[in-house]
């Protein structure tokens, strides 16, 4: 537990036996505790703590075989089935590539990592969790049961650290950064955004602006963004279903950005829920989370990028949807299509 919790590890791990069917992340929130501290609460029984750096973690993955890779904000839970494939190290930032698992990952922000093995409901359940500063979750790793049941002690023998405590050192949880726009430079805004070649340039253009990327949206005006209605989601995931064609979904946090390529078939609403539910590939997004939505037309060696993006109300990202280019096949005239059906906000205010 951090330094000043009330509520110490025995109490906590009590409360989860009683709690079994309540997630690990609803009980957290039920204490006031991160869900690292939850987690850190059960280390020496099903938890070990491990390294959550992922120059060592990832290389060990493939030979897993087929796993359930998660990656969520407040917001949205995206959830992909498959192999991990290439990983490419970084200081800054790192990659895996493969078919099913595409992951962007930002390491300074792996901090907490843990191996969960537990029996629930007759079933042995082992994942990789990894968690920030603040005890948030960065990405998780679902394994299967019994498949390359043998890969599992290598990964303990590897990653295990000399710390198992069952008390967490935490740091106090980041706010988003709210809207920061600066309209004393939107001249110089456009014409650097006309400039643009690949939309990884985006957020380097507008940081030397003094802005972030929902400061520049709300004064850039067009043909360079248009305001949907915050609601409009469900149209587009319906819109996407119907359609059947191949699209990217971004849905990440500050250490981790997991990207579905491909369509999206059964589009399923529940309650303040909207959910994809296909073989292999899950969204689950809360649309009642939903602030501001923005079309955006970025320009790009191939053509102009045009994205939907998704902002909460403190201006946190919670995702943003592409249209998809698959070598010389072309996916966005239908995404183009869809996007020009979606309806308007109205004004919104820097």
């Amino acid at each position: 537990m951090g330094e000043g919790t009330a509520i110490g590890p025995d109490r906590v791990r009590a409360l989860r036996q009683e709690k079994s069917t309540m997630r690990t992340r609803d009980l957290a929130a039920s204490l006031g505790l991160a869900e690292a501290e939850v987690l850190a609460a059960e280390t020496g029984h099903s938890v070990t703590r491990i390294s959550a750096d992922p120059d060592v973690l990832m290389p060990l993955m493939p030979a897993f075989g087929d796993v359930m890779a998660l990656t969520r904000n407040e917001s949205a839970v995206i959830e992909k089935t498959g192999t991990y494939g290439d990983y490419t190290p970084g200081q800054h930032a790192a990659m895996v590539l493969s078919p099913a698992i595409d992951l962007r990952i930002f390491p300074k922000h792996w901090v907490h990592g843990f191996a969960v093995e537990e029996e629930r409901g007759g079933t042995l359940r082992r994942s990789v969790q990894i968690f920030d500063a603040a005890g948030d979750a960065v990405h998780k790793i679902h394994i299967g049961q019994g498949a390359h049941a043998d890969a599992w002690p290598a990964l303990l023998d590897k990653l295990r650290i000399a710390d198992q405590s069952r008390m967490l050192d935490l740091s106090p949880r980041l706010p988003a950064e709210p809207a920061k726009a600066n309209p004393d430079k939107l001249d110089t805004l456009r014409a650097e955004w006309d400039r643009l070649t690949d939309t990884h340039q985006f957020l380097q253009m507008v940081r030397k602006l003094k802005m972030n990327r929902l400061g520049a949206y709300r004064i850039a005006g067009a043909p360079y963004v248009r305001p949907l209605a915050p609601d409009c989601l469900g149209a587009l995931l319906d819109g996407l279903g119907e359609g059947g064609f191949p699209f990217m979904l971004f849905v990440g946090n500050r250490g981790c950005i997991e990207i579905h390529g491909g369509p999206a078939q059964t589009v399923k609403p529940s309650g303040p829920w909207l959910n994809i539910l296909d073989p292999g590939f899950n969204l689950h997004l809360r649309g009642d989370h939903v602030a501001e939505v923005w079309a955006v037309t970025k320009p790009t060696k191939r053509g102009p990028a045009l994205s939907v993006e998704a902002f909460d109300a403190q201006g946190g990202l919670i995702l943003q949807a592409f249209g998809m280019r698959v070598g010389d096949q072309d996916h966005t005239a239908p995404w183009e299509a869809l996007v020009a059906t979606l309806p308007e906000a109205g004004e919104v205010s820097a």
